[in-house]
């Protein structure tokens, strides 16, 4: 298993690994978006197309309860909380509910994200979809996996073969640029996706799904488990200056080794 050592991942104050504590939470907040999917979920409108649903907070309560239960010294920095807790050694980044506006409209696409940092980087990612009941999950220098199976990135090495995902954002002239880049690299990939998750965006490619994944506007929570699923995975995660991209950074791209090195030539980046 994946979170056999001690030296990598803390212990609860029920002496359990930090691995099996974020895969119940998870299972907790992707159980209640299950229950509420298709329900007549009251809306909170926090920008232009970007909203918060009952669910999103059900889901993040529920999560942060556990993680508070059984860490109560670690930080936490959750999308709709915000932070929590004084700046210490381990912070848990969450994300309750990723893919609102398709779960809003009746689409199953959408996630619940779990990290863990360590100092700032990233030592444990779960992305779960409750709907499939797929859960990705990884832990530093253990590999990636899909439902305790061990995947990897995708060895395709062409654009022209390559499948890529990208997603807007809320902001209509940054969502403009984006599709820009999306309609110039329509004709130079096998396909395109519109994702409308980009958590299960990055999980896709750390497991083969997916070549490539990119996107110019994210926040932690939207990438800090695929940060590590994607390398686990045996590809690279880097953002727009072509260095390795950390929680940090707003834009990234996703891909095996190869295939970031043409689709970087491509940008011009």
């Amino acid at each position: 298993m994946p979170d056999s050592d001690p030296a990598v991942l803390p212990q609860s104050t029920h002496n359990k690994s930090a691995y099996e504590i974020a895969r119940f939470a998870a299972l907790e907040g992707g159980s209640i978006l299950k229950k509420r999917y298709g329900m007549d979920n009251s809306v909170k409108v926090k920008g232009r197309r970007n909203i918060v649903t009952e669910a999103d907070l059900m889901s993040e309560k529920r999560i942060i309860d556990i993680l508070k239960e059984e860490f109560p010294e670690h930080s936490i920095l959750s999308e709709e909380a915000g932070a929590s807790g004084t700046e210490r050694e381990y912070t848990w980044i969450i994300d309750p509910l990723d893919g609102t506006n398709n779960y809003y409209f009746g689409i199953p696409f959408f996630c619940v994200n779990i990290a863990l940092t360590r100092r700032g980087e990233v030592v444990m990612g779960l992305t779960y979809d409750p709907m499939r009941k797929e859960m990705f999950y990884s832990v530093k220098g253990k590999g990636v996996y899909l439902n305790r199976k061990k995947v990897k990135v995708s060895d395709v090495s062409q654009m022209a073969k390559a499948s890529v995902g990208i997603d807007v954002g809320y902001v209509p002239e940054r969502s403009a640029e984006m599709l820009d880049i999306a309609g110039r690299i329509w004709s130079q990939v096998h396909c395109t996706r519109l994702l409308g998750s980009s958590c299960l965006g990055l999980a896709y490619v750390a497991s083969g799904r997916l070549s490539l994944y990119f996107h110019k506007y994210l926040y932690p929570w939207d990438m800090a488990s695929g940060i590590l699923m994607v390398r686990e995975g045996g590809g690279e995660m880097i953002n727009f200056d072509k260095k390795p991209a950390t929680i940090d950074d707003s834009a990234i791209i996703a891909a095996n080794k190869k295939l970031m090195g043409e689709f970087t030539r491509w940008l011009n980046i």
